[in-house]
C-alpha cells in the first residue's frame, strides 16, 4: 500500500512539473511561430500552427525600423552601470551590518527594510522632482541613479553568505595591516561570487525589462531603451502582429542567453542562500 501511495505521489509530482512546463513555454513557442508568419498568415492560421517558412524579414524589419541597436546600446550601458553600482552598494552595506557593531544598527537595518515596503509609485512625484532639480530629467543617469538603491533581497542573500565566511579571515588580514576595504575587496568580495551572480539575474531582469522609469524620464528618441523601443511598434506596427513579436524574441534572445549561461551560480547562490 506505501508503495503504490509513492507511485501516486511521483507521477502527481511530474504531472504538476509537466504542467508549469507547458504553462512557462507555451506563451514563448506561440511568440515565436508568429514571428516568422506574414500578418495574414498570423490572422488567418492557428497560433501554433507552423508557418509556412521561417523568413528573417520581420526580423529585420524589427531591428532596422525599431531601431533595436540604439535600444540594445543604451540598456548596455544602463544595465552595466546600475548593476556595478547596485551589487557594490549592497554587498558593502551587508558586510557593514555583518561585521560591525555600533550604535542603532537594528534601527538603521528596520528601517531600511520598512522603507522598501513603501509602493514606489507613491513616491514617483516627489521623485521626478529631485531628478528634475539635479537636472539629470531627458539624460540616461536619471534612470541610472534611481537603479542604484540596494534592495532587501540582495541584502538578505549577501548576509546569508557573509555569515558562512569565517570572521577568522577578516583578523588575520587585519593584523597582516590590511584596511577593512582592502579585507572587503580581496577577502570577500571574491568569496560572494555565487550571490553576485544570483543577484545579477534577478536583479538585472528588472533593469533589462524597465520600461516605466525610462519611458518617463528620458522621453528624447535617441535615449531609448529596449523597452521603450519595442514599445514604439505600437503607433506604426499596430495591426502588424508579426513584426511585434519579432521585436518580442529580440528582446528575449539576451537575457535569456545570459540567464542558461549562468544557472549553475543561480542555483548554487539561491542554495547557499538557505543554508
Amino acid at each position: 500500500m506505501k508503495k503504490n501511495q509513492l507511485t501516486i505521489g511521483k507521477i502527481l509530482q511530474y504531472l504538476v512539473l509537466i504542467v508549469g512546463a507547458i504553462v512557462a513555454i507555451l506563451p514563448i513557442l506561440v511568440v515565436f511561430l508568429g514571428s516568422f508568419k506574414s500578418n495574414t498568415e498570423f490572422l488567418n492560421s492557428g497560433v501554433l500552427e507552423l508557418p509556412k517558412s521561417f523568413d528573417l524579414t520581420n526580423y529585420k524589419t524589427a531591428f532596422i525600423n525599431g531601431q533595436m541597436l540604439l535600444g540594445f546600446r543604451n540598456t548596455l550601458f544602463i544595465f552595466v552601470v546600475s548593476m556595478v553600482g547596485k551589487l557594490t552598494l549592497g554587498s558593502m552595506f551587508a558586510y557593514v551590518m555583518s561585521r560591525f557593531d555600533f550604535r542603532f544598527k537594528k534601527t538603521i537595518l528596520t528601517l531600511f527594510m520598512l522603507a522598501m515596503l513603501i509602493p514606489g509609485i507613491t513616491s514617483q512625484v516627489a521623485t521626478f522632482q529631485i531628478i528634475n532639480s539635479m537636472g539629470l530629467f531627458n539624460t540616461i543617469w536619471s534612470v541610472i541613479i534611481l537603479n542604484l538603491g540596494t534592495d532587501v533581497i540582495s541584502v538578505y542573500v549577501f548576509l546569508q553568505y557573509l555569515n558562512e565566511i569565517p570572521i577568522s579571515l577578516d583578523e588575520s588580514a587585519y593584523l597582516d595591516g590590511a584596511s577593512y576595504f582592502g579585507i572587503f575587496w580581496r577577502i570577500i568580495l571574491p568569496n560572494l561570487k555565487a550571490p553576485i551572480v544570483t543577484m545579477l539575474i534577478i536583479s538585472g531582469v528588472g533593469v533589462y525589462n524597465d520600461f516605466y522609469n525610462p519611458f518617463l524620464y528620458m522621453p528624447d528618441r535617441n535615449l531609448k531603451v529596449i523597452s521603450t523601443a519595442l514599445f514604439a511598434f505600437k503607433g506604426p506596427y499596430g495591426t502588424n502582429w508579426p513584426v511585434i513579436l519579432a521585436g518580442v524574441v529580440i528582446v528575449i534572445l539576451p537575457i535569456l542567453i545570459v540567464f542558461l549561461s549562468l544557472q549553475k551560480y543561480i542555483y548554487n547562490g539561491v542554495a547557499g542562500s538557505v543554508k
